[in-house]
């Protein structure tokens, strides 16, 4: 359910509203007896400004922890306290499959974004994301998410991800070299920021196609300014699939 925003006022400074509000430590003990709940931290930043920027300090933040612990420590070991993009647009990226329009990213086909509800993201399969020279930058990609019997594109998988430290990898670096350019009109679902297309900068290795158990010519992804992947394949049949991750 999408929901829409309705800001009653925003807040400033001199807004007596603000004097009627819970405190931030109250508004945590709430959040975290709800686990966490993404809809509800949802519906709560929609209620006004306020709301909105703790959601976006705190609540999002929480979110990632809980729902990925070991990712959200990895992304942070560097000494951040923060990440690229934001905790929103993060947590938006572990819940929500982006689908495609016609006519946007993935031209030929139409499938809604949806809400997932668990999936897997991998360091261990990044890898196979990045050329070889690239493979010391951090990649988390998670396994595609499935939607099968798309007509005449067959059975059709989207996949996600987020760099670590995307500013300072070697793929950013290397994306800048080539003079690859960013696409005209199409942003991030997840941070609004613009893309670099990882298939028309030659970026995109074979290894790729093993991993997700897709066709090698039919495997296409982005990376946004901010380091968050979106990609699209056609996933081989079942018997295919399991050769192929054989040969990798």
């Amino acid at each position: 359910m999408i929901i829409a925003k309705q800001f009653r006022c925003i807040h400033s400074a001199s807004c007596a509203c603000t004097k009627g509000h819970l405190n931030e430590h109250v508004i945590y003990l709430i959040f975290q007896h709800l686990n966490w709940n993404p809809k509800f931290i949802a519906a709560f930043s929609c209620a006004c400004k306020w709301f909105e920027d703790v959601a976006k300090r705190v609540l999002w933040k929480e979110f990632c922890k809980a729902r990925a612990p070991k990712m959200m420590l990895d992304l942070q070991s560097n000494g951040s306290h923060s990440v690229d993009g934001n905790w929103r647009a993060l947590g938006k990226l572990l819940i929500y499959c982006s689908g495609c329009t016609k006519g946007g990213l993935f031209n030929n086909i139409h499938i809604p974004g949806h809400f997932v509800y668990r999936t897997r993201f991998s360091r261990t399969s990044g890898k196979s994301f990045l050329l070889p020279q690239c493979r010391t930058d951090v990649l988390y990609v998670s396994d595609p998410c499935e939607h099968l019997d798309q007509g005449e594109e067959g059975d059709v998988g989207f996949f996600r991800g987020v760099f670590k430290s995307f500013a300072m990898s070697k793929v950013r670096k290397m994306l800048i070299t080539r003079r690859a350019k960013l696409h005209p009109t199409e942003v991030c679902p997840y941070c609004k920021a613009k893309l670099w297309s990882m298939l028309q900068a030659k970026m995109l290795p074979q290894s790729a196609s093993c991993r997700l158990g897709a066709y090698e010519d039919c495997i296409e992804y982005y990376v946004c300014l901010n380091g968050h992947v979106l990609g699209i394949c056609t996933l081989l049949p079942l018997s295919d699939s399991e050769e192929a991750s054989e040969l990798e």
